[in-house]
């Protein structure tokens, strides 16, 4: 009997090529009907992000350079994306990025209670969608609350930082396997693909996967 395969997927809540590519695959993973498990994994796309955060589109133009035009023309075109994949963006002249060390730290927690996967997906919602501030506490903690975990025990996991070792740990060692952007999926423990591939896309390296996995 085969084995489930197993989808590392090493990403930041603040990158909506993230989002994307996951809908994407998951798409392509339904259509197959491939038994699968996903793993979720640490990144930050921006770690030296005071805690305040920053405008988005003041970062992204200071960051890669870009017009405000080009940052526009680039919203509208993951927008028209997110449509087709069901994932609802909402950016204002007011969106930001935000530190996600602690957001980190919280997923890391929520996998200990076999949640990780349900809170990643809120945390996307929560930033695109519903523009919260992921930069306080009390929201992740709200977030955390709302699909189920216990708010009480997410507020004093952020309040103690008592996973802040392990998430550095594990940032490590995917910048140690070269991972230094993301969206980076590993299929198999063997197979990096690299961004938001499509759907299209991912369906092929799927029946390329089946045929290699016999």
């Amino acid at each position: 009997m085969t084995t489930p395969l197993r989808i590392d997927i090493v990403s930041d809540v603040m990158c909506p090529w993230c989002i994307i590519g996951y809908r994407q695959l998951s798409q392509a993973l339904e259509a197959a009907g491939t038994e699968h498990e996903i793993h979720w994994h640490p990144f930050e796309l921006n770690p030296q992000m005071p805690p305040e955060g920053q405008n988005t589109r003041e970062h992204i133009i200071e960051k890669y350079g870009s017009t405000p035009e080009q940052s526009e023309q680039s919203r509208q075109q993951m927008k028209a994306l997110g449509d087709d994949l069901g994932f609802d963006f909402q950016w204002t002249k007011d969106s930001r990025m935000h530190n996600t060390f602690n957001t980190h730290q919280l997923l890391h927690w929520a996998g200990t209670q076999g949640r990780k996967h349900d809170l990643k997906l809120a945390l996307f919602a929560a930033h695109f969608t519903e523009q919260r501030n992921l930069s306080d506490n009390a929201v992740l903690a709200d977030v955390a609350g709302e699909i189920g975990l216990d708010r009480a025990e997410a507020a004093a996991v952020l309040d103690d930082q008592r996973f802040a070792n392990d998430v550095r740990g594990i940032e490590q060692f995917w910048q140690q396997q070269g991972i230094t952007g993301v969206p980076a999926v590993v299929f198999d423990k063997k197979h990096l693909v690299t961004g938001a591939q499509g759907v299209d896309n991912y369906t092929s390296i799927l029946s390329q996967l089946a045929e290699l996995r016999g």
